[in-house]
């Protein structure tokens, strides 16, 4: 027996849109706050969405292609009462790939007898048009923050990834084309560890090992000569210039954020929502590490949601890369003058609730709901 959640936290800015979790983890605390937060992130990036997010503690990583199925379409069932145009978008997340938004999607057709475009609107149409977009958004933040706090670029900066899944892999395929050097990869079994870095066709090996369902990071081991297999046994433990964690929530601690900074650690780019526990980053504000928080590495990647590409397609990956930048720009440029506004100089974190606060409650406020 598994319980689903959809939590509809705010429609002050439009339809709700906000990811879908699937883990054996996901509670109803989880998924009411990645609904709180979805509210922050749509409103940073300028997208006239409202916030939500929804799930299971359904593990699908220890399923099989039939059993995922039957899930995914049992949990539609209930939850097409509750989302479509207008009202509510779901969107990609932990544990929810496109896979299960094929399944999602062909449950809700036929449920409604109504769809949506290939590659937009509700879930897509069933086809997610830019699964990579997330992950290109977090590397165009990390250019932004390196250039901003370390006065220079991600050119031979070395970056520990944690995760293995979408954006991860898109996160690593753009910080390649910045001349970033990615040196690990982890899983629910583990971390590997390219002490010279990852090149183009060893990260297409990851892709190709992680699209077999079930498949865990160990069998890059026997592709690679110079890789180690969860080696050192902390993966935080391994000297790095850039962190960026993109796995689950509260997978830095504060003994994790001391390893990363004893070990060389210059900034830390969230990837994934609420990595960073609240001692982990009291200690990178003590150290004076730089942070950017997930409200704001996230928020690039809505405008490849299915209710942003009603409004705004692109034609091809350059397009999609230009607007990823164009809103990471903007988001970044707001965070700080807000940040400045507020005195809270310099903290991103602050400066992004602060700006992200202000414009739905400003829009609340017109609605006579404030």
């Amino acid at each position: 027996m598994n319980r689903g959640f959809r939590i509809q936290y705010s429609s002050a800015l439009g339809p709700y849109e906000g990811a879908l979790l699937f883990g054996a983890k996901v509670n109803v605390d989880l998924v009411k706050a990645a609904a709180f937060d979805s509210v922050y992130m749509n409103a940073l990036a300028g997208v006239d969405f409202g916030g939500a997010a929804g799930g299971s503690d359904f593990d699908p990583s220890n399923k099989s292609e039939a059993e995922l199925q039957r899930f995914c379409q049992s949990f539609m069932t209930e939850l097409s009462k509750y989302v479509g145009p207008d009202l509510d978008f779901p969107s990609m997340g932990m544990g929810v790939g496109e896979r299960e938004i094929g399944y999602l999607y062909g449950q809700y057709k036929r449920i409604n007898m109504t769809g949506a475009q290939k590659g937009r609107g509700v879930l897509w149409g069933g086809q997610v048009a830019w699964p990579q977009a997330y992950g290109w958004g977090v590397a165009h933040f990390a250019a932004r923050l390196v250039k901003d706090k370390l006065k220079g670029d991600l050119e031979g900066k070395r970056c520990l990834i944690t995760g293995s899944g979408v954006v991860a892999c898109a996160l690593a395929e753009k910080l390649l084309e910045f001349g970033a050097i990615p040196i690990t990869f982890s899983d629910t079994s583990g971390h590997i560890y390219e002490p010279s870095g990852m090149d183009a066709s060893k990260l297409d090996t990851i892709k190709k090992i992680k699209a077999d369902r079930g498949a865990r990071l160990g069998r890059y081991i026997v592709t690679s000569t110079t890789a180690k297999y969860s080696e050192p046994e902390n993966i935080f433990s391994i000297p790095c210039d850039i962190c960026i964690p993109c796995a689950y929530p509260n997978e830095i601690d504060e003994s994790a954020a001391q390893l990363l900074a004893e070990n060389g650690c210059k900034a830390i780019i969230e990837g994934a929502s609420m990595p960073c526990t609240p001692s982990a980053l009291a200690e990178f504000r003590r150290r004076s590490i730089p942070h950017a928080p997930y409200k704001m590495t996230l928020s690039a990647g809505a405008v490849s949601s299915g209710g942003a590409l009603e409004n705004r397609k692109f034609k091809n990956a350059e397009e999609l890369d230009t607007a990823l930048k164009e809103t990471v720009d903007h988001v970044y440029t707001k965070v700080i003058r807000t940040a400045t506004e507020f005195n809270v100089r310099g903290d991103l974190q602050g400066g992004a609730q602060i700006a992200g606060f202000l414009k739905v409650a400003n829009v609340m406020a017109s609605h006579g709901a404030v």
